[in-house]
């Protein structure tokens, strides 16, 4: 029985391999702990000053764009830096932020346009972060650990998930925002700390400065490899047709269950967090294509189920089904990319990620939100539901190769195995790693 349930649960040997794992994995829940807090005081400070929904609702406005970019330009540069020292300046630049919401907060009259100043430069320097945070695992972890790193990693995201903006909610309701803008302050101290402490990660052999050319030749690699291809359109088509959070308060209306609207938000972390508990046999899959597949397809199929009910706890139920779908495909997409993606590129790539999770929940936001204001909430959910599944099938069948991959007999994959046995046992010897062969020719 013992072994059995030691079979699901999560795979802790990467949190055992690697001291940088555990660092960053501390450091990443500290960071959310923080970061919650001012996700959650800012909006409710401008609501505050303005009284108005349009106030609050330009804040994704002023986002979107500086994401978008510095994300592309973060890819870029974490292919051509120490990836470390981007995380500890990126880091740091974020507490500074922070610190100035904390000085306007204290003032006898706040000012409005600095939180929206903060609010755009939070996104440029979350998208210049981003790449060279997810471009690191795959130098820090060995290859076969990589789908139980993202287990792992998926799980403190989760956990932060459920327990932070309750945490962060309390404060800024029974504190206020000055005690909120504080510990986000002192989280970020403590994160920038951690953060000196991770090995250095220096750039690949001959990396190139960051430029649009160096931009474009990361697409063109992504767009070359159908499997890569795959993970980013399904997980685009996902969140377009199939991320309806935007109209949760309409739909607690459909429902008259008013008191409901905070479980709808939650239950999709506790429906992730679940899979996450329960992730053990991730570590042993080889076919992570069909996870991303099945994952995005069931997160479609259990939004359209959540739409069509009208019992409010079926509704909270699928809600959480939609939650372990996201997450399975989830995995399935990080094991794919740290698996195949070569070394000097992964930066690159991650900022193309950016793209994905960026654009597609804003844009899906616009269309659950117009079609509410035609059909109403439910027909909105289950009808972009279905439309989800129907792209996911659609996208599995143009780009066969993401179904049909296959960690031991993909080749990039091979590739990388190999090239991370080479790498680590120069480190292991004090010689230099062995250059990349990137692109094979293709």
């Amino acid at each position: 029985m013992i072994r059995k349930l030691a079979a699901v649960l999560p795979d802790l040997a990467p949190w055992r391999s690697s001291r940088d794992f555990r660092l960053l994995w501390v450091q990443g829940l500290v960071t959310y702990l923080g970061s919650v807090m001012a996700l959650i005081a800012l909006p409710l400070q401008i609501k505050e000053l303005t009284g108005s929904p349009l106030a609050v609702g330009a804040m994704g406005a002023v986002e979107l764009v500086p994401l978008v970019v510095f994300g592309l330009y973060g890819g870029a540069l974490a292919d051509a830096v120490d990836r470390r020292r981007v995380i500890v300046l990126t880091e740091a630049g974020l507490g500074l932020l922070a610190v100035v919401l904390l000085l306007n907060a204290l003032l006898p009259h706040p000012v409005l346009w600095p939180l929206y100043v903060v609010a755009a430069g939070v996104a440029a320097l979350a998208g210049l972060q981003r790449p060279a945070l997810d471009s690191l695992l795959a130098r820090i972890v060995p290859h076969e650990q990589l789908a139980a790193a993202a287990a792992l990693n998926a799980l403190r995201w989760q956990a932060g998930a459920i327990a932070g903006p309750a945490l962060a909610g309390l404060v800024v309701a029974y504190a206020g925002n000055v005690p909120a803008y504080a510990t986000t302050v002192v989280c970020f101290s403590a994160s920038v700390l951690m953060c000196r402490r991770l090995s250095p990660v220096p750039p690949a052999e001959h990396a190139a400065k960051p430029s649009l050319r160096g931009i474009a030749e990361g697409a063109r690699y992504a767009w070359s490899r159908p499997v890569l291809l795959g993970t980013y359109t399904v997980d685009l088509a996902a969140m377009l047709f199939a991320f309806p959070n935007t109209i949760f308060p309409f739909l607690a209306d459909e429902l008259d269950a008013d008191w409901a609207l905070g479980l709808m938000y939650s239950a999709g972390a506790v429906g992730s967090l679940l899979l996450s508990l329960t992730s053990g046999w991730v570590s042993r899959t080889r076919r992570h294509g069909l996870l991303v597949v099945f994952g995005a397809a069931g997160w479609g199929l259990a939004m359209a189920a959540a739409g069509w009910t009208s019992n409010v706890w079926l509704v909270l139920v699928f809600l959480g089904l939609a939650g372990a779908g996201d997450m399975l495909s989830g995995l399935g997409r990080s094991t794919i990319w740290n698996q195949t993606i070569p070394d000097r590129l992964r930066g690159r790539l991650a900022g193309i990620e950016v793209l994905s999770y960026s654009v597609g929940p804003q844009l899906g936001q616009v269309r659950a939100g117009a079609m509410a204001g035609w059909t109403g909430a439910r027909p909105a959910i289950w009808s972009g539901g279905l439309a989800c599944v129907a792209a996911v099938g659609l996208l599995a069948a143009a780009l066969p190769g993401l179904a049909g991959y296959d960690a031991r007999t993909d080749e990039d994959a091979r590739r990388r195995t190999d090239e991370d046995a080479r790498r680590r046992a120069g480190e292991g010897t004090g010689t230099a790693p062995a250059r990349e062969d990137v692109g094979a020719g293709r």
